[in-house]
């Protein structure tokens, strides 16, 4: 969690913890543990790093830029930290305390075998002289379409391993490694000129080469995969690999995975060529838990990365530059040392997040030049004419805590920071303290696996929604206490 912690704290939580969890599923194979135990507070830990610096979370940076819209200075880089330490410290020790006990573990949670349940339904059949798919490509055999079966691999003359490529034309004696439901393999005995040769095991050699390989993958925020089915995307004709099961929340899907809607934190086990795996993997299509090496990244040029990184961060903490000058001589740094290309660069943006907060910085000023945040605070003073203001912070806290359970935490930030400033200068009190609260409150998503880096570790883990309620909402609790007595203090009202 330390580990966690501290990369969140400069990256955001989603990179860190897509980052991590390969390394942390590892260590809980070889330490033979329930990955549960491991995963929740590995999200968890980087959730709670956001209110640690400005750059922790975008949130962070859209609460900042509307604060400047009401003539607040912006959140300075490290402003945030006397109040998110603690706060990330207390979570910590929440979770090894407390939290820990209350993570379920569940049976079947250790293997790709076992994960998708795909062990039982591999088996090995060959094409008689007599067969009606001899002269077709596989396309046209259309055994998806028809028996619902997927071919992994087809071997021609006996020591020929091809790629199950969709215009690979079948020949007689081919034999196709095939996987898919039980009854559809036996159907295969009643189809003319096809028999089975043997069954075979997920870790038989035949299902991996130096050029082939099978891997366990992630469906990350932001794929392209998201939303649409391996049938309208033309996965395999697109990408070169198969699917072989899905994964969704612990649960092994089988049956027309074709037709199956891909959602963020689906776990995929497929086969293909080892490149255009890791093609994918820094394409960001999705993200490799294991079984395939990436490509090793240049040690040469590691210090300038990091020398770089440094220097952002101590030009916008001194306040030499402003913090988006200083991200930008960072990035033509590393440009002109050709540390990456603008390519790879490119490749790596978060386009939904920047145009996200984008959207919600207009949003904000639309609430404030509209009149409608103005509007908002005018009913609230009216309703609550007398209230303590620690009431006050309390009610915004937990709106904007509440509301970024659904929706984004930026969204969240932009739709009650406005009503939240106007407020504070309708009453006279400091906008500034309601501004922290908010931005502390938009961070806390702990009590719904909503939020993108629990995503990442729900199906993985293999927990349930009620999970992220029993063990988030007393984390949300210690979060909020500790923020109602600190930023008060810090920020005085």
């Amino acid at each position: 969690m330390g580990v966690a912690t501290t990369l969140s704290a400069f990256m955001s939580n989603t990179a860190t913890t897509a980052f991590l969890a390969p390394i942390v599923l590892g260590l809980a194979r070889r330490l033979r543990i329930s990955p549960a135990k491991l995963l929740m507070p590995l999200a968890f830990a980087s959730i709670l790093a956001s209110s640690l610096t400005l750059v922790g979370t975008s949130t962070n940076i859209v609460v900042s830029g509307l604060m400047t819209q009401y003539g607040l200075p912006p959140l300075r880089m490290f402003e945030l930290t006397p109040v998110g330490l603690p706060l990330a410290l207390m979570g910590i020790a929440y979770m090894l305390l407390i939290g820990q006990h209350l993570i379920p573990v569940r049976k079947g949670d250790s293997d790709d075998d076992d994960t998708f349940g795909i062990r039982p339904y591999l088996a090995e059949i060959m094409l008689l002289p007599e067969s009606p798919l001899i002269g077709k490509t596989l396309t046209e055999a259309a055994l998806g379409q028809d028996m619902d079966l997927a071919v992994l691999r087809v071997v021609r003359e006996r020591n020929r391993y091809l790629a199950p490529q969709a215009n690979l034309r079948l020949m007689a004696g081919d034999e196709l490694l095939v996987e898919g439901p039980r009854d559809q393999l036996l159907k295969i005995r009643n189809v003319n000129g096809m028999g089975f040769k043997s069954d075979i095991k997920l870790s038989d050699p035949r299902l991996q080469s130096e050029t082939m390989q099978l891997a366990e993958v992630l469906l990350l925020p932001g794929s392209p995969l998201i939303g649409r089915t391996l049938k309208t995307l033309r996965f395999r004709q697109r990408y070169g690999i198969q699917v072989l099961g899905v994964n969704r929340r612990g649960h092994a899907i089988f049956r027309k995975l074709s037709q199956v809607r891909l959602q963020v934190g689906d776990q995929l086990l497929v086969q293909g060529p080892r490149a255009n795996l890791a093609t994918m993997d820094e394409d960001n299509t999705f993200h490799l838990v294991g079984a395939v090496e990436h490509k090793s990244p240049n040690q040469q040029r590691a210090p300038i990365a990091i020398g770089a990184f440094a220097l952002v961060l101590v030009l916008a903490a001194l306040e030499i530059v402003p913090l988006a000058v200083a991200a930008i001589m960072g990035v033509l740094l590393v440009f002109i040392t050709r540390t990456i290309t603008p390519e790879e660069a490119y490749r790596t943006l978060e386009w939904k997040a920047i145009i996200v907060i984008g959207s919600m910085l207009a949003l904000g000023v639309a609430m404030q030049h509209s009149g409608a945040a103005d509007f908002l605070a005018g009913q609230l003073v009216t309703w609550m004419p007398n209230a303590d203001p620690r009431w006050l912070l309390t009610a915004f806290f937990a709106l904007t805590m509440l509301l970024t359970q659904p929706m984004s935490n930026q969204a969240a930030a932009a739709v009650v920071l406005p009503v939240a400033l106007e407020t504070a200068l309708l009453l006279g009190l400091n906008p500034r303290t309601f501004a922290v609260m908010i931005a502390a409150g938009a961070s806390c998503s702990f009590i719904t696996p909503l939020e993108p880096a629990c995503l990442i570790v729900y199906g993985p883990g293999r927990y349930r929604f009620f999970d992220f309620v029993k063990i988030g909402t007393p984390l949300t609790i210690v979060f909020y206490l500790i923020a109602l007595v600190l930023v008060p203090v810090i920020w005085p009202l």
